[in-house]
């Protein structure tokens, strides 16, 4: 089995910089790259180690985790004389971490593995909190050997992981089918609360209530108090999980089949990002509906 002494985590987004101070207090040597100055300036304000290059990256780094939103960012971080797949080789181990389509996540993989070095399709699940916390869910696809390598570090940025198979692209499949679900309730419970303020009830009463009734789901709990205190600070950006309804309904359409409820929940998060909250946490589907109400 591999050793893992140094981690490389290129994405230091609310998720990425979580993992990357998760994996530091457990003893790993961390660098960390990202295009976005701040980002960088909040890395190095956690202790972590900054390199200029995603190549620079892999030849100070065992396992490299790769946190970045969508496919064409990916492909940036691989591509080039800097990128990537110019230094990988034998011996390096990356963990793909974001949420995109499975046939993205299998390519991706495929390229990786060109190189010499190992790949895991590994998107995460949990929210900033839990990331820094070192307590994701993740899922796994990949080769036995590999999953097997990356358990030193996996055992620190997650308590619980889903392997989900040998097919890289299934774990991303997995992780669509879980945010599918976490739109629609999303979805569901800002409808819910918004409309118990137009029958003049409480809300948050009726949040405590849903959180104890059948109602309930991890979504509301989460999203709707810091809804109803007016917090849209981006924990989890609405653009992305809109992002994360299509691809969904993308992979539905390639299996055949068509999402009703996904398909509505995808339409609302895109007029709830057209509506001036792209950028905010998606806690903001509560004032999607306070607007969509006339309140």
């Amino acid at each position: 089995m591999m050793r893992i002494i140094s981690v490389g985590i290129v994405g230091a987004g609310l998720m990425g910089l979580g993992m990357a101070c998760s994996a530091a207090r457990a003893g790993f040597r961390v660098s960390v790259r990202d295009n976005d100055p701040a980002r960088e300036a909040l890395a190095l304000e956690a202790g972590l180690a900054v390199v200029p290059t995603p190549a620079t990256l892999v030849r100070q780094a065992d396992v490299i985790a790769i946190v970045v939103v969508d496919a064409a960012q990916i492909d940036a971080v691989l591509e080039g004389p800097d990128g990537l797949l110019a230094a990988l080789s034998p011996g390096r181990l990356v963990l793909v971490c974001s949420t995109i389509a499975p046939e993205d996540s299998a390519r991706v993989c495929a390229h990786i593995e060109a190189t010499g070095a190992a790949a895991i399709d590994a998107p995460i699940s949990g929210g900033p909190a839990r990331a820094h916390a070192g307590t994701l869910s993740i899922m796994l696809a990949g080769d036995p050997g590999a999953l097997q390598a990356a358990q030193p570090l996996l055992q620190v940025l997650a308590t619980r992981h889903f392997v989900i198979g040998t097919r890289q692209g299934d774990a991303s499949r997995a992780k669509l089918v879980n945010n599918l679900m976490a739109g629609i309730h999303l979805m569901a419970a800002a409808e819910a609360v918004a409309l118990a303020e137009r029958l003049g009830l409480d809300p948050a009463q009726m949040v405590e209530l849903i959180g104890a009734s059948s109602g309930q789901s991890w979504m509301a709990d989460d999203r709707l108090p810091r809804a109803l205190a007016g917090d849209l600070a981006p924990r989890a950006q609405s653009q992305v999980l809109a992002k994360d309804l299509r691809l969904a309904n993308d992979a539905a359409r390639r299996a055949g089949v068509a999402l009703p409820l996904g398909a509505v929940a995808q339409q609302l998060f895109g007029e709830l990002c057209e509506g001036g909250w792209r950028q905010h946490d998606d806690a903001a589907a509560l004032a999607y509906y306070r607007q969509r109400f006339g309140r």
